[in-house]
């Protein structure tokens, strides 16, 4: 990549680098990020002209070492308070984006909604976010490669850019790190970089995460990642043929919800999601056989994902189609009869200790064991997990009146984050993110543009026509301390 200086007003930048592969909008974002200058102010000087956003780098024959000049004006700067009344827009960025209560867009660098969407919804979890914070090159496993030590740190910078942020954000750095990670990202049609699945996008992203941010030393937390968005499935596997039966287990990070004819709503899918069949050896017929294999969760996530399995390959048009079907959602989701014998039992108390906390706000009489002042009961999102073995795990309450108590989970999940596409294929339309905030708004995140939403109109995001239908969803676990 040829590298240039650019000379604005007084300052000259030294060694830029320019990816002669993206469009010339992408340096232009890179100049935004150096200078404040935002790109459609800039006027870049190169040969025949002044520089354009779809401008062909290889007609412009731009040389390493090249000198160019920019003209424009920056974003006003937001001045410090002078008086002892401080109004909104006199606060610096950083406290006007705390103020505002939601962080900033990304800018879209030219079919990137995918990867916009993925990051504005993986940048709600505070744990992960946590995580990424404490994360550096001396924490970094031996088992971890340069470019996934680089998109990690990416992730973390752009996560923190985010925050700081009123004005959106141009993810290159990240975008040029994804792409160098994985190159499925790059492909490109007519000189153009393609629209590519979110769902791949998310799942690629976090596993590079869980390789990354699992701890080097047995004393912390293993692998972060995994008790964030973890689920293990104990699964039955019977072979009708030889009538054999057997057990495995496999961790997931989401569950899919799968669609038909039948499925109306999303518990549906999950249990058409967590029944399948298999073709594996059987030792009694000693060939391939056809196994029906069906599944149970035997541990819960802080983090629920799900995926709708909309998307499927079509022989006739030898490409990717949608499947539009209407599958509604709730924004309380009860997993508790997809769960497995050992794990219900565990969920049991909790589960009774959150139903009399909600009857007694009610006002209604609780069973005889919730009257004792030792049963009190506080609903919290805590960060609490289950292990591998699918013992739900209870962590001490440091403050407050809940103090000396622990958190255990109730199998109950409210939801935080959807993640919608618009269109017909998956190689093409428009992903966006819905994110719900701290404060209990609720964010839709289109690219750079964010906006508040309703939160009843963020169920109706279930398809059925050529309108924003979810794709992936994200629950957050409810738990109460005991």
């Amino acid at each position: 990549m040829p590298t240039v200086s650019v000379k604005w007003q007084k300052k000259v930048f030294d060694g830029i680098e320019i990816d002669i592969t993206l469009p010339a909008y992408v340096f232009k974002a890179q100049l935004y990020d150096l200078t404040g200058v935002p790109p459609e102010r800039q006027k870049i000087m190169v040969k025949g002209g002044l520089l354009k956003d779809d401008a062909d780098w290889s007609a412009i024959g731009v040389k390493d070492g090249q000198k160019l000049m920019m003209m424009g004006t920056a974003d006003e700067i937001v001045k410090a308070p002078e008086k002892a009344i401080v109004f909104a827009e006199d606060l610096p960025e950083e406290a006007l984006a705390t103020n505002l209560g939601y962080s900033a867009g990304l800018v879209n660098l030219g079919n990137t909604c995918y990867m916009n969407s993925t990051v504005q919804c993986l940048k709600s979890v505070p744990e992960l976010k946590s995580a990424l914070s404490n994360y550096s090159l001396a924490a970094r496993s031996t088992d971890v490669d340069q470019t996934s030590h680089m998109l990690t740190v990416a992730t973390r910078e752009l996560f923190g850019e985010l925050d700081r942020s009123v004005n959106a954000v141009s993810p290159t750095q990240f975008w040029m790190v994804l792409r160098k990670k994985y190159p499925q990202f790059s492909q490109l049609q007519n000189g153009i970089y393609m629209q590519q699945d979110a769902e791949e996008c998310w799942t690629q992203l976090l596993y590079t995460l869980s390789q990354s941010l699992k701890a080097p030393t047995s004393s912390e937390d293993p692998d972060a990642v995994k008790a964030l968005f973890g689920v293990n499935l104990r699964s039955r596997l019977h072979c009708q043929e030889s009538g054999e039966e057997s057990s495995e287990t496999e961790s997931v990070y989401s569950l899919k919800c799968h669609i038909s004819h039948e499925v109306n709503h999303l518990h549906e899918g999950l249990k058409h999601g967590l029944k399948g069949e298999l073709e594996k050896t059987s030792p009694t017929l000693g060939r391939t056989a056809l196994y029906l294999k069906d599944s149970l969760i035997d541990s819960l996530p802080r983090y629920l994902t799900v995926q709708f399995v909309r998307f499927f390959w079509k022989r006739e048009t030898n490409q990717k189609a949608k499947i539009l079907r209407k599958v509604d959602y709730p924004l309380e989701l009860d997993i508790f009869d997809l769960c497995s014998e050992d794990l219900r039992k565990k969920l049991e108390a909790p589960r009774q200790k959150l139903r009399d906390e909600e009857g007694k706000k009610l006002g209604l009489q609780t069973s005889a064991k919730s009257g004792s002042k030792d049963s009190d009961v506080k609903m919290t999102d805590a960060e609490a997990s289950s292990n591998g073995s699918g013992e739900s795990s209870t962590v001490n309450q440091q403050e407050g009146a809940s103090s000396g108590k622990e958190t255990h989970m109730t199998g109950i999940y409210d939801l935080v984050a959807v993640l919608t596409h618009k269109g017909r294929s998956a190689d093409s339309g428009h992903y966006v993110a819905w994110v719900k905030q701290e404060s209990g708004k609720w964010i839709q995140y289109d690219d750079d543009n964010p906006s508040m939403q309703r939160e009843e109109d963020i169920t109706k995001l279930s398809g059925g026509g050529d309108w924003h239908m979810a794709y992936i969803i994200m629950y957050k676990a409810r738990f109460v301390s005991m």
